[in-house]
């Protein structure tokens, strides 16, 4: 990583393991970083702990929220935190409009309230640099978690991936490797052609209805309803749904559960089953884009 971050107080706020690991990397680069939310994790040196995100916005250049983002209420997520984190009106009242604030998912109600305030949000999730990376531990943790709730090993499996972006992508080749029989489930003719060119079937998925039924383990990757009633009478039951699209998913979970069908919702993968890979990622991914979207890139340190 050459973009250095001399100068630059960066506030972290809530987070899991993968901020853990991506703290001394923003360190090495030269950010004083400002923690809140960290009071039940090891000591972070060369962290300075403040009691609520309303302080850390008054001292910091930029702000680093999860990738998670906030549930519906504004609440983030905060593993080791030992009071709630409210990403607020009044909370966005406090940043400037100078100061980049960085989530993964950003709520339409956050997106909107901080549009109002002048405030500048950046997504991260869906940037090419940083998903492309994150569908790596991504796929490993889906195949994991099918491996574990599946009688039948991946090698000679029907494994069915929906939607083949860049995740997607990912998890069939990973599982082309490990000898499952893939199909890629796409729209655009560009991604079905590459998919056969891959070895994959491919399938339509206005023609997915048909062709389901065999599937023994289903990757859903598309953040919409598509393994809904309709389309889940057509999976057999004994198959396992494994769905790492963001909240709240592409699958009719209550239906699966009436109509016995393990189905699991695994957002957030990366930092489960790979937090240190993860957060070395985000620290690859972070120094640029607060270069980026810095106003001032040579802030004082002032405490």
């Amino acid at each position: 990583m050459s973009a250095g971050l001399t100068g630059i107080r960066v506030a972290v706020i809530g987070g899991d393991d993968r901020e853990i690991y991506m703290i001394p990397e923003l360190q090495k680069l030269g950010a004083y970083i400002v923690g809140v939310g960290f009071e039940k994790a090891a000591p972070i040196q060369g962290v300075t702990l403040l009691s609520s995100p309303l302080e850390a916005v008054e001292k910091a250049d930029v702000l680093l929220f999860p990738m998670y983002g906030t549930d519906e209420r504004g609440d983030v997520k905060a593993k080791y935190s030992e009071t709630p984190i409210v990403l607020n009106k009044e909370l966005l009242k406090a940043v400037s409009p100078k100061v980049p604030l960085f989530i993964g998912w950003a709520r339409p109600a956050l997106k909107s309230a901080a549009e109002m305030l002048g405030i500048q949000i950046v997504e991260t999730a869906n940037l090419d640099q940083l998903a492309i990376l994150n569908s790596i531990p991504s796929a490993e943790g889906a195949i994991q978690m099918a491996m574990e709730a599946s009688p039948i090993t991946i090698h000679g499996s029907e494994s069915f991936v929906l939607g083949l972006g860049r995740c997607g992508w990912t998890l069939a080749r990973t599982l082309k490797g490990m000898g499952a029989h893939v199909t890629g489930v796409a729209r655009k003719p560009a991604d079905l052609a590459r998919a056969l060119e891959m070895g994959l079937e491919a399938v339509h998925f206005a023609d997915l209805d048909e062709k389901i039924g065999k599937a023994e383990l289903i990757f859903n990757t598309v953040p919409h309803l598509i393994l809904d009633k309709v389309m889940l009478e057509q999976v057999n039951h004994e198959a396992v749904i494994i769905d790492i699209a963001s909240l709240p998913g592409g699958t009719d979970f209550e239906y699966a559960k009436a109509k016995g069908i393990k189905a699991m919702l695994a957002p957030g993968l990366p930092g489960k089953v790979a937090p240190k890979a993860a957060g070395k990622i985000l620290a690859q991914v972070y120094p640029q884009l607060i270069l980026r979207h810095l106003t001032t890139k040579n802030a004082s340190l002032k405490f």
